[in-house]
């Protein structure tokens, strides 16, 4: 399965979904063990660490630090990971309206992780861009 690639019914489709939590992002550095039983929802190694996107709770509990908290948007449409413009799309859309955002791209879906305080108006202003607000 490779996904989509026709921007206007990516768009149409994407069905944004705000995910229940707050998650955040945070950094260990090189040669540290990752705390057992911690769960991130990405992780991507880089030559300054590894970087994680984890529960905001469960970086507490761990006591790793975290930065950005975030709430978590994904576009429930199976975009190909050669989809161009897909994401430009979306994250202009959301620049235009002063939100920041931290897109990930997994095989299936699209991420969009954005600030705690603005996720309710990301997802409206999602859904208008596909045709559904």
């Amino acid at each position: 399965m490779s996904g989509g690639t026709d921007l206007e019914r990516l768009i149409a489709s994407m069905d944004p979904e705000l995910r229940p939590g707050v998650f955040v992002f945070a950094t260990i550095a090189p040669g540290v063990a990752m705390p057992s039983g911690l769960a991130p929802v990405m992780l991507f190694r880089e030559s300054e660490g590894v970087t994680l996107i984890i529960d905001r709770e469960a970086a507490e509990e761990a006591r790793i630090a975290g930065s950005f908290p975030c709430r978590m948007i994904t576009l429930k449409i199976h975009s190909s990971l050669e989809a161009v413009g897909f994401l430009a799309r979306i994250t202009g859309a959301l620049a235009q309206a002063g939100i920041s955002v931290n897109p990930v791209s997994a095989f299936f879906h699209d991420h969009l992780f954005v600030p705690e305080d603005r996720a309710e108006q990301a997802i409206e202003l999602l859904r208008g861009l596909a045709g559904r607000g």
